[in-house]
This record gives structure tokens, sequence and C-alpha cells, in this order.
């Protein structure tokens, strides 16, 4: 059934900032917003939180910015699509509010069985759930949310119905919301929220998924020979697929549509945060606001000069050890004087390209396809350096989402679908997704790389080992 209005409202909360849109049925995007998230509170008990209320205050600070933007009318706006960082974990109390600060999914506690902190743990949700309650004071939330500790069944996306899960993970059934299928309607937005965050009072609120299923429906993902590869704080190539079960190669999150799910090869922590983290060494002072990547455009442009193999310097991106192997560390190798800033920065990416090319071909063994393209998403998908190693190293075509937040866009045609703007998930990712080519493999270039990414995979082996014997007594 049509409905009245123009726009969806997409909330995108992400690992380092939270991004909202207001896009129509065409996918066009009219206003956006950006807020930036606090750094993460650390601990040496492997503690990493969102300080305070920080995930909500930005969501709300976000959304105020974008309407002040704006300057249609906002009688206009259908929906809203919520989606937010996946593996957060959020403790809260009989109101609903934070009885602790959210777990990232970085803090240990979020692969461990749930333990109250004190008396006043009465729920116990993921980021979504926390912002769908501030949203519309439901205790509703995605099912496509919940991945790792968590008492879920995988082929009903519903809990449990044994009781053995919940032993293991320490969650009853009372402390757990309930939970509705991606676009499913999750609420509406409550005054107080309203007042809060400038939402219209009474919009409905739609159910998307983990913020990487969310990222692929909005870089179009449909095809299992496609390969969306995911340039964020988290580095992932995913792919799609209809089978819940998992092999080494790969695992399987829940998908955007309903019972459809995503399949990721093993992924790079803290990636293309390493290219944050490298920027943050050249600059006199950190960037703000729009001047942010500045300086990354740079690094680009001098990276195109920078020959393929960067002057034989090697980029092994292992800055966040997994908790099965608390030893790992990165490392760059090669370094003789000869390199400046550009060959660093270039050796990054490569090591990036390298690794994730190793592990979507490992992926695409195990389920016995061949994929045919590349879709580059995320902040890195916009320097032409990358998709330029990328279908070098890949040896296949490289795509880019024309949005600059395929989070937001799959969050609106999550919206826009629940809502009826699109009658189906295919009319509404063909309406509102668009790509363009961006690199072609080169012969020459697919040649010379093939011997440095022999390297780079014996490398990687190797520096596990080395980092293995560091920390030995």
């Amino acid at each position: 059934m049509a409905v009245r209005g123009r726009y969806v409202l997409a909330i995108d909360n992400g690992s380092q900032s939270t991004k909202v849109s207001l896009i129509d049925v065409d996918g066009v995007v009219h206003a956006r917003a950006r807020v930036g998230l606090r750094p993460y509170a650390t601990s040496s008990e492997g503690r990493v939180v969102h300080p305070e209320d920080d995930v909500w205050d930005s969501i709300a600070a976000a959304c105020r910015m974008l309407f002040s933007r704006f300057a249609g009318d906002r009688a206009e706006i259908v929906a809203v699509g919520l989606c937010t960082i996946r593996f957060c974990r959020a403790v809260l109390d009989a109101d609903g509010l934070l009885s602790e600060p959210m777990m990232s999914w970085m803090d240990s506690r979020v692969g461990r069985p749930y333990e109250p902190a004190d008396d006043r743990a009465r729920f116990v949700t993921t980021s979504s759930g926390y912002a769908t309650h501030r949203l519309t004071g439901a205790f509703v939330d995605t099912a496509a949310n919940y991945q790792g500790v968590w008492p879920i069944d995988p082929l009903t996306w519903r809990w449990s119905e044994d009781p053995q899960p919940y032993r293991a993970t320490g969650m009853a059934r009372e402390r757990l919301f309930e939970l509705v299928d991606p676009g499913g309607l999750l609420g509406c937005v409550t005054e107080p929220a309203s007042r809060e965050t400038g939402i219209p009072a009474g919009l409905p609120v739609y159910a998307t998924a983990n913020d990487k299923a969310v990222e692929a429906l909005g870089a179009g993902l449909r095809s299992p020979t496609e390969l969306v590869l995911s340039l964020g704080t988290y580095v992932a190539a995913m792919t799609v697929g209809s089978d819940p079960t998992p092999a080494e190669a790969y695992w399987v999150n829940f998908g955007s549509r309903p019972h459809q799910y995503l399949y990721e090869s093993e992924g790079i922590r803290r990636g293309m945060w390493t290219v944050s983290w490298f920027r943050s060494l050249l600059e006199a002072e950190p960037g703000q606001g729009e001047r942010l990547y500045s300086l990354e455009a740079e690094l680009n442009a001098g990276a195109v000069s920078v020959a393929a193999g960067s002057g034989g310097l090697m980029t092994v991106l292992d800055w966040l050890a997994p908790a099965h192997q608390p030893s790992r560390r990165g490392a760059f190798v090669g370094f003789d004087g000869s390199q400046d800033r550009f060959h660093i920065y270039r050796s990054i990416l490569e090591g990036l390209v390298f690794t994730m090319a190793d592990h979507s071909a490992a992926m695409a063994d195990a389920l016995g396809r061949e994929f045919d393209r590349v879709v580059l998403t995320g902040g890195g998908a916009r320097s032409a350096v990358i998709a330029e190693i990328a279908a070098n190293v890949f040896d296949m075509p490289i795509e880019r989402a024309e949005a600059e937040d395929c989070t937001g866009t799959g969050a609106a045609i999550c919206a826009a679908v629940g809502s009826g703007m699109h009658s189906s998930w295919d009319d509404a990712v063909t309406a509102m997704v668009r790509r363009e080519s961006v690199a072609e493999p080169d012969r020459a270039l697919v040649r010379r790389y093939q011997p440095f990414r022999r390297r780079h995979t014996e490398l990687r082996s190797r520096v596990h080992e080395l980092t293995e014997w560091m920390a030995s007594p």
C-alpha cells in the first residue's frame, strides 16, 4: 500500500560517530549530519565502554543538527530506520536507562556470559535495543543485531526454546527484549524523545539489523557472486546466503532481510583505524568537523606516485589482538630509510588489501563459489588508491556504492519497506541504491602484485610467531 510522504530518517550509529540522513524514495539524500563519539573509556581489565550516555547523546545531537539544516516539511517524513553498532551490550535498569556504561564491541565482557554488576540491572540488550527504548519507550529490538553471546535461535530468529542457552549466556528470558525482524515496527517516537531529538512525535521506527548487514544492504548486495569489502574501523568481506551454518573460513551473521544470512570472512580489527592513527601522527592539531579527512586526501594523492610494493615496506595489521591470541601484534617490516610517509601510507593500504584478499579467497573456497566483482563501502571506499590496489590484488572489477553512507541507505531501505514506501526489498534496493565502476584490473599490475601478496601471506604467519615468542616468559 502506498503511503503519503517523501522521506525516511536513517540513523547510523557507528564505532566512531553517529550519522543521520533524510533520504527520499529514490535514495537521494536531502540532509545529513554527523556527530563524533567520545573516546572509549578503557581499563586494564579489558573493559572498553562508551562514556556516560554517549551513544544516545550522539544520536540526539546528530538529529538536532540534521533538522537545523533541513528546510523542508517534517510532516513529509514517513518513518525512521534505526541501525547501531553490533556486538555492544547495554545493561538497563527497570526504567530502561543505563545502569552502567554501554560495553563496546571491544569489551572482553561481551564475549563472556552476562554477570549483573549490581542490583539495579533489570534488562540486558544491544545498543539498538537501548536506542529503540530511548526513541519509543518500548522494550523491543531487532532480532538481526543479536550475534555472539545471546540465547537466540539462528533458525527462527527468536529467543531459544531450549533452557541450555540461557544457562550458557547467563541471561534469563525475563531480562531480554521482544524481537522483530528487519523491516518490522519497533514502536513510535515518544514526546520526550521528540523534544531531545527534534524527530516528530508519533513517527514509526522500523527495525534494521546489525551495522555490517545494513551496510551490505545499502551497497545493494543481492548476488552470491558479489563481494562487499567494508572499509571501516573493522574491515570485513561479506556475501549473502540462506544457510546459517558457519565454517572455519567464515562466520554467519543475521542479514538485513528477514531470514537471509550474511557470510563474513575473517576481518581486520582496527582496519581503517590504522589510517586514522597514522594521520593523527602527522597532524599538528587533531582535525575537526569537515576538515577531519583533509590530510587523508593529501596522503591518497601522494600515494599514487608510489610504485606497487611500497618500496619493500610491508604492514601487518594486527593492532587489536583477539581474545584467543592475546599476544598477537602488528608490524611494519622492510623499512630502510628510503621510504617516506606516502610509502608508509600505501603500505598500510596494501597490507589491508592483501589480508582481505586472502580471507575472501578462503571464504570463496569454503562456499564453493567464485566472486566476479568487489563492491567497496565505508570511509576507505572513497580512496582511488585502495580501489586501484584492490582491482589488481583481487583481479576483479571494483565498484563503489555512490552513497557516502551505505549503512544509512540500508537503514532507509528497511524503513521504506516497513512503512510501505516500497512494496518489496528488491524494489527498494533497485530504486534506492546506485553504484559506479571505479577500477579495472591492469594485467601488468596483477602480475606484479602476485609475489608481493605471497610474501605478505607468509609474513603475517612469521610476525604472529615472533610476537608469541616476544610474549613468552
